[in-house]
């Protein structure tokens, strides 16, 4: 990603259509005699297009091609994680060639936990080994590999930016999807370590539903912290759009995952870089099937984080973008 680099016309929310929910479902072209792949996301098909896009690259790296000689079954969750092992279950009895999970760690642990033969391609922002999915990251053993992407170090860091883009601010609201279980927990955990740190009160609210993320706005109208951190979660993702628009008119100097966000008019994100995640998901799934074992394939780690700032939003909102944090940014959106 060039650095630095202004896009002019996406400063504002109203740059894009709100995305609502719709029913998770499956693709299922009628390829029956092609190798069948069962892709899980937590999100929504709009929210994740890069990154399925690039999945789909990685596969074609291997020289797989989709409709070609291999069959691809989407499964968008859009944040109902209490549907994983059903799905999970479904997947396996039908015995799929390979389970992809990019980003959603629940998925990945129920696949553990249901097979031990479908191989599984991972992506986790936590320490597989600590997950129990893989024996260690050189050599995983068993039936799943994937990817890590160390998010627990962009957290931290991604609250400092925000209070450096807002000097005077003391009292910070925490955004987490409790149905995400232990992931929220943790991504909650390192927010509180990294505020303690710097000596800020936090103030946490929860959201699950599209529902539930007006009526956490509606309570941040009402006590008015200086800033708003959202914690990173596939559902939240899929609401980018309505999370930005509602943080533009309250008027909240926020801090996002990634820079979804800020094209449709949030103020900074920092964090993996989640089509990355796809592409290398794709890239080993396609070697798993040219017949390597993901005994063998080592567990990758993303430890580049990306940095982008909407300059728009900040004058609308007042703010300075310090030098030091201009020069490093990834991406300035004009």
């Amino acid at each position: 990603m060039r650095r630095r680099e202004f896009i002019v016309g996406l400063g504002g929310a109203a740059a894009s259509p709100a995305i609502w929910p719709r029913p998770a479902r499956a693709q299922r072209p009628d390829q029956t005699t092609l190798p069948l792949v069962g892709l899980v996301n937590g999100g929504s098909a709009v929210a994740a297009s890069d990154r399925t896009r690039l999945f789909r690259q990685g596969l074609g790296e291997n020289g797989y091609v989709e409709g070609r000689n291999v069959t691809i079954e989407y499964h968008w969750l859009e944040g109902r994680y209490d549907r994983v092992p059903a799905l999970i279950a479904d997947l396996v009895r039908r015995r799929v060639t390979v389970i992809a999970t990019p980003g959603l760690p629940q998925a990945a642990i129920a696949a553990k936990a249901a097979t031990t033969t479908i191989p599984i391609v991972f992506g986790v922002n936590e320490d597989p080994v600590k997950l129990g999915l893989v024996a260690n990251l050189a050599r995983p053993g068993g039936n799943l590999t994937g990817v890590n992407y160390l998010q627990a170090d962009g957290v931290g860091k991604r609250l400092r930016l925000l209070h450096e883009l807002v000097p005077k601010a003391v009292r910070f609201a925490v955004l987490v999807n409790p149905a995400n279980g232990a992931g929220a927990e943790a991504r909650l955990r390192d927010v509180q370590e990294a505020a303690q740190i710097i000596g800020l009160q936090i103030q946490v609210l929860n959201a699950s539903t599209t529902g539930e993320i007006d009526a956490a706005f509606a309570t941040l109208a009402s006590d008015r912290p200086d800033a708003l951190f959202v914690a990173p979660d596939a559902f939240f993702n899929s609401r980018h759009v309505q999370l930005v628009t509602l943080a533009t008119h309250h008027r909240f100097p926020a801090a996002y995952p990634h820079r979804d966000y800020v094209a449709a008019g949030g103020l900074m994100s920092y964090g993996s870089d989640p089509a990355e995640l796809g592409r290398q998901i794709g890239v080993y799934t396609g070697s798993i099937l040219k017949g390597a074992k993901p005994a063998d394939l080592p567990v990758m780690q993303l430890v580049k984080f990306i940095l982008a700032i909407n300059l728009q939003t900040a004058r609308a909102l007042g703010l300075n973008i310090p030098p030091g944090i201009l020069a490093t940014a990834d991406e300035a959106i004009e």
